[in-house]
């Protein structure tokens, strides 16, 4: 739990980090929102790992998890109802959701078994939406290159687009979508990028995926 710890001691760089790379942000959220917009009206789906509640609140999502009790505490003053726990132990009954959001997979323990417990606690034909920093990418190898003087990915584990998508294969999701997002480098992006299809290109992936 290596990374709670992080997030708890460092919740107001978490914060400060969103508010000096607006438009990154902008872009990652309107990327999601694109995918999200897919699955129709009237919804109900969870974030899992939703920080400070972020995308949680401007994406309309009310409720979730969180294992960082100083992120925790920021969302439930964004009116997000947030519960402790972690995505490898989901405390919500079977076949329930419509959707599963993720905004990075950073801080997993077992990327594999919270892939299942989101498998779990959709409904049939629910979706799986995923929005992660490309291992392969521009931003991506920057992370990773810097990864031991930051705060929050000194024990990240990065993922390519391609072991994503085969390891959502493997928890038992199918029709796989990707649109891409942040083209160019970090510090470069100065304005609201529209997303594009696939990916490759940027270095912010979002995939949804059927159960």
């Amino acid at each position: 739990m290596l990374q709670v710890e992080q997030y708890n001691a460092h919740a107001v760089e978490y914060e400060k980090w969103y508010e000096e790379h607006a438009h990154v942000y902008q872009s990652e959220l309107s990327a999601i929102k694109m995918q999200l917009l897919k699955l129709g009206p009237n919804i109900h789906g969870i974030e899992v790992g939703m920080g400070s509640g972020r995308f949680a609140q401007p994406l309309g999502i009310k409720e979730g998890i969180e294992p960082a009790e100083e992120l925790r505490i920021i969302a439930a003053k964004r009116g997000i109802e947030v519960m402790d726990a972690v995505a490898e132990n989901l405390p919500y009954r079977d076949i329930h959701f419509d959707f599963v959001l993720f905004v990075t997979l950073l801080a997993l323990d077992n990327i594999k078994l919270a892939l299942s417990e989101a498998y779990r606690v959709l409904k049939k034909g629910g979706s799986i939406v995923i929005g992660f920093i490309e291992k392969d990418s521009k931003i991506g190898k920057l992370y990773h290159a810097r990864r031991e003087r930051s705060d929050f990915y000194r024990h990240a584990t990065f993922y390519s687009a391609e072991k994503v998508d085969k390891l959502l294969k493997q928890a038992g999701f199918k029709n796989m979508n990707y649109i891409q997002t942040l083209f160019g480098d970090l510090e470069d992006i100065d304005e609201l990028q529209s997303p594009k299809d696939g990916y490759g290109e940027g270095s912010f992936v979002v995939v949804i995926a059927q159960k």
